[in-house]
């Protein structure tokens, strides 16, 4: 089968049969440390019971309606997801870039009706004519998704090969942290900011909080949209339910995936206050979104990560790994960073990050890469101290191997 299977993602030869917790077996009856969790996917781990539970229940009574009608788990679910997350309306999709395909569209019909006001919109629809509040700004090193609108949005110029050309046009990129411009990039052109509150593929980068907001104020004035980008960093993963809670930033729009349902595909974005309106009926559709069974996966999931003290404990174990690798003064790591769960350890460029991964592998741990020199660790939430401890005992086996 792996020869059949196109290698969209370099694949390693490895084969899972089963997984308990932060732990995976291979075909060979092998035990891995899951440092991955299927890229922050996997928030409540493997075969975790309430999660299994309420799939198994879900399937036995309805997989899948039609959105043209409604389901009684997925009531119950926008329910909890709002009330939990503070925002007014949501729409679900297929995954992360699917719903920042969402955001995007949104902001643009934002920008239609901010110039025309919604009795012009039937005559907009048909008069074909762009709209001048239509440019969405993203942040260098940003990562949104594998479409063509979301490819464009990111920035990272090695995600525009040339062979994809042309892309959507209507994007703009700012640096991180930079206050000078912030002062002057956003116009009467400019739909929305687009933030993720720590870059994931970028190399796991912290996004200041000061500048977030002073990013975001400045957004604002210019009469444009606050939208972050939380595919990876939302449902938990940096110790706070949202990223964004962290910021104090208050986006107009979250956009959420990974985590979202425990490892069903699921994607949503999450509206409020001059955003939550923008969508009628007809303007943003998907056969598969939110359907009975990913709901109540995600209702599941929901209820573990708000119960008193999850999120601590996701913060706690946190720092249990970055204190241990910092306590190992390693000379092939020049820097951690990361938040809760999401870290980065930025290794010294003689080294390849790549052969780091691969080494751990071959030696028990999962883990991934986020550009050329980090190592990314992104454990399920729910892994137990003993785990991290054992994982951190491969990876630092793999480091000082290579010193030496």
């Amino acid at each position: 089968m792996e020869k059949k299977v196109v290698n969209n993602y370099g694949s390693f030869d490895v084969v899972f049969t089963h997984g308990e917790g932060s732990l995976l077996w291979d075909k060979n009856g092998k035990k891995y440390i899951d440092f991955l969790a299927g890229i922050a996917v996997n928030c409540l781990g493997h075969n975790n019971p309430a999660l299994v539970k309420a799939i198994q229940e879900q399937a036995a009574k309805e997989i899948h309606i039609s959105n043209y009608y409604l389901s009684d788990i997925g009531l119950k679910y926008i329910d909890d997801l709002l009330q939990a997350t503070g925002y007014e309306r949501a729409y679900f999709g297929n995954s992360g870039a699917e719903a920042n395909e969402a955001a995007i569209k949104l902001c643009r019909k934002y920008g239609w009706l901010s110039e025309n006001g919604s009795k012009n919109l039937e005559s907009a629809k048909k008069n074909g004519k762009t709209a001048k509040r239509h440019v969405i700004y993203t942040l260098e090193k940003s990562f949104h998704g594998r479409t063509l609108a979301t490819l464009k949005a990111t920035g990272q110029d090695n995600f525009h090969p040339s062979y994809f050309a042309p892309y959507p046009e209507g994007f703009k990129t700012i640096r991180a942290g930079d206050f000078e411009t912030i002062k002057t990039a956003f116009e009467d052109t400019t739909a929305a900011l687009f933030i993720e509150c720590v870059q994931g593929e970028g190399g796991v980068n912290l996004v200041d909080k000061k500048w977030a907001q002073a990013a975001a104020d400045e957004a604002r004035k210019a009469g444009a949209l606050v939208v972050c980008d939380e595919v990876q960093t939302g449902m938990g993963r940096t110790g706070t339910l949202l990223a964004s809670d962290a910021l104090g930033i208050k986006p107009d729009v979250v956009t959420l995936a990974k985590a979202i349902a425990g490892g069903l595909p699921m994607g949503a974005c999450l509206f409020r206050g001059k955003a939550k309106d923008v969508f009628v009926a007809g303007d943003h559709q998907s056969t598969f979104a939110g359907n009975p069974l990913v709901c109540a996966a995600a209702d599941a999931v929901i209820k573990e990560l708000t119960k008193p003290g999850f999120l601590d404990r996701v913060s706690e174990a946190g720092d249990r790994i970055c204190s241990t690798v910092a306590s190992w003064n390693c000379p092939l790591i020049s820097d951690i960073r990361g938040k809760g769960l999401m870290l980065g350890f930025e290794i010294i460029s003689s080294v390849k990050a790549f052969d780091i991964e691969v080494e751990c592998l071959k030696r028990g741990l999962c883990c991934c890469t986020a550009g050329v020199n980090t190592v990314r660790f992104l454990p399920p939430l729910v892994i137990t101290n003993e785990e991290i401890d054992e994982g951190l005992k491969i990876f630092k086996s793999v480091l000082f191997d290579m010193v030496s």
